[in-house]
């Protein structure tokens, strides 16, 4: 992935607007909350790589929208508020936050956290090429398994190559002919039907590890794990 896209959800709209200077000169992608009542919408419309996430924001909390974006997807939300109180930043870590910034702090290790979960979360290590790993997902590819916290599954051959494909090329939009041609041979006619059956049983396994919304549907295109 070239450009990691930042949702920013800070009220203070002076260092919004500084925290967003800042990340685009560091080659980030940054889009800055406007609809603080609904959040969620503009999270699944923006569909950002990190959400850098206020506490004291109007409406609800940032602990309240943490745990809400927690429950449809896992991409990493990192806090950064004036609270920081050991109670505030435990709340924030189980609320589904992966880290904790207080304020004020010092741009160098807000971008080298920032830095650090997207090292975690997507720049997944090839060094053990039997193993796949993103956002929170493991993939055995010698066991034909996935793993997400404390919940396992097996996964069919067709079901592997799927996610094997998706995962390597993290980022990028796989076509429908490209999934195919991995699952198929050339040579035997195959409905297009049949590909969104495997693609759908992959999603349902995953929904039931606790992951919901990690393939990506692009109408028209195919399919990407962002």
């Amino acid at each position: 992935m070239d450009q990691y896209r930042i949702y920013l959800v800070e009220d203070d709209k002076m260092l919004a607007d500084e925290i967003s200077r800042l990340l685009i000169k560091w080659g980030y992608d940054v889009r800055t909350a406007e609809m603080f009542d609904n959040l969620l919408d503009e999270f699944l419309s923006i569909q950002p790589q990190v959400v850098l996430m206020d506490v004291n924001i109007p409406s609800f909390d940032g602990f309240h929208w943490c745990k809400k974006i927690r429950d449809i997807s896992a991409v990493p939300i990192i806090f950064i508020s004036s609270r920081d109180s050991s109670m505030d930043v435990i709340m924030g870590m189980n609320n589904g936050g992966d880290d904790y910034l207080a304020k004020p702090f010092d741009n160098a290790v807000l971008v080298a956290k920032l830095q650090a979960v997207i090292r975690r979360t997507y720049e997944y290590s090839f060094q053990e090429s039997h193993v796949l790993r993103c956002r929170g997902l493991t993939v055995h590819l010698e066991e034909a398994t996935a793993a997400y916290a404390d919940q396992k599954c097996e996964l069919t051959k067709n079901e592997l190559k799927i996610l094997r494909l998706l995962l390597e090329n993290q980022g990028k939009i796989i076509t429908r002919e490209a999934l195919m041609r991995s699952l198929w041979d050339e040579e035997i006619y195959v409905n297009e039907n049949t590909l969104t059956v495997n693609v759908n049983r992959v999603r349902l396994k995953l929904e039931e590890l606790g992951l919901q919304s990690f393939i990506t549907t692009k109408k028209g295109m195919g399919y990407a794990v962002l």
